[in-house]
């Protein structure tokens, strides 16, 4: 079992710190160790107050540990103060595998979480045995002095601390406005990493981030892409993310993929489909429908029908199981519309006739279309037109339609956020009161 020593603060509310770090390298199969620095009274609004533990202590842990168990990397989190930061890195000189560094100076609430002398002894002593360090905005200014107002600030910071020693720099976006953007040197290169923002802040995300960068380094990969699957990790925790008390939302570092629930909910889907879809809406072409994994980013990630619902004489059948994979078609229209709204995972198409899109908008349905002929060359009709069409209308509709082109048939597109939620929306058009 590759195994990870974390070096942080535990959280009471279980939410962040030493907690939060376990979960996210739980979820991606990796044993983590860890070395407490405080015991911090907080929960989901404020932390309360902290309590430093004993360098002696915190000695005896690493030691502990190290003495017993191959560490394939080393996450550290809240380290406090100076003096915790110093026997840190003593303990660290001659570890040999990757450290991930995250410089904890504040909580999600706006608590203080470091005293004075922490800044300078992490520059000091760490940041020249890190393999990576992961700033907020806030915290690369307190490393750097640098104010950052844009990407090409980020860029700048990125240099700037890559000098004070860590062999690569992920400045996080997260706090700045505009795009989500992540900036990360390598001391060659800039990486810059976009992705949707969440309309809300969590609390753990950080902590999941860096120790899911930890963990994929302990398995070996690059920094870059541990980085990228880092990321994935976090945005599928917000698209899963939860409340346990009365102040921020929690970050599900603990989601683990289920590709059986997904494949299982398409297949029911599918049943449920075949007891009311009239024939006259299958298409020449068939009918596929699609349910993507929360975080999904690729056609692999997305569950379909092998064949499709096609129409045999005056009957509809299925012609084929789900399986993940098994469609682009459909994955490239989810997929599109997840970059505007992550909570849409599923979609289908049906036969496009005008007495369709009436009974749309008697319905209730809001109606999103995009003109084939507007079409660039070199781009994926599904992708581009679902893009086209959300774009117009200003937020993903209900159902997206072109009146199709040279050996092209028209189509209509119904989008949901699960394949029930896309059933329910065609019973409402053809399912009389």
């Amino acid at each position: 079992m590759i195994s990870v020593l974390v070096i942080a603060g535990s959280d009471s509310g279980g939410g962040a710190g030493i907690q939060a770090d376990l979960k996210s390298l739980a979820s991606i199969g990796v044993h983590g160790c860890t070395a407490i620095t405080c015991i911090t009274a907080q929960n989901t609004r404020a932390v309360i107050s902290t309590h430093p533990l004993s360098v002696v202590a915190l000695r005896d842990q690493i030691r502990a540990i190290l003495d017993d168990i191959q560490v394939m990397a080393v996450k550290t989190g809240m380290l406090y103060s100076k003096e915790i930061v110093e026997a840190v890195s003593l303990e660290l000189r001659d570890i040999g595998c990757p450290i991930v560094v995250d410089p904890v100076m504040i909580a999600t609430a706006g608590s203080s979480l470091h005293v004075s002398g922490f800044v300078k002894a992490l520059v000091k002593h760490l940041l020249p045995l890190t393999t990576v360090v992961t700033p907020n905005l806030d915290e690369a200014k307190a490393l750097t002095g640098i104010a950052i107002g844009s990407v090409e600030d980020m860029r700048r910071v990125g240099e700037a601390l890559r000098e004070q020693g860590p062999q690569a720099v992920l400045v996080k976006g997260g706090h700045l406005k505009g795009e989500l953007v992540d900036v990360l040197f390598d001391g060659e290169d800039f990486h810059t990493f976009a992705g949707y923002r969440y309309p809300q802040e969590l609390h753990g995300s950080g902590c999941a981030y860096a120790s899911a960068i930890a963990g994929y380094l302990a398995k070996g990969l690059e920094v870059v892409e541990s980085v990228a699957r880092a990321r994935k990790r976090i945005a599928i925790g917000f698209d899963t993310s939860y409340t346990v008390g009365k102040g921020f939302g929690i970050i599900n570092s603990a989601y683990v993929e289920d590709r059986w629930q997904v494949w299982q909910a398409l297949r029911e889907a599918v049943k449920e489909l075949l007891t009311f879809l009239p024939p006259d809406l299958v298409p020449e072409v068939g009918i596929n429908i699609g349910f993507a994994l929360p975080g999904a980013d690729g056609y692999r990630d997305v569950c379909a029908l092998e064949g499709r619902v096609v129409r045999v004489g005056s009957e509809v059948v299925a012609v084929g199981p789900p399986a993940f994979g098994a469609s682009k078609h459909v994955a490239r229209i989810i997929l599109a519309a997840k970059k505007f709204d992550p909570a849409i995972r599923s979609a289908m198409n049906v036969r496009y006739t005008a007495d369709f899109l009436e009974k749309c908008g008697a319905g209730g349905l809001t109606l999103g279309s995009f003109d084939r002929a507007e079409e660039p060359e070199g781009v994926s009709t599904m992708e581009w037109g679902t893009q086209q069409a959300i774009r117009s209308l200003g937020r993903v509709p209900d159902a997206i339609y072109d009146i199709g082109g040279p050996e092209k048939l028209p189509m209509v597109r119904i989008l949901g956020t699960t394949p029930r939620e896309v059933l329910g929306k065609l019973r409402r058009v053809v399912v009389s009161p």
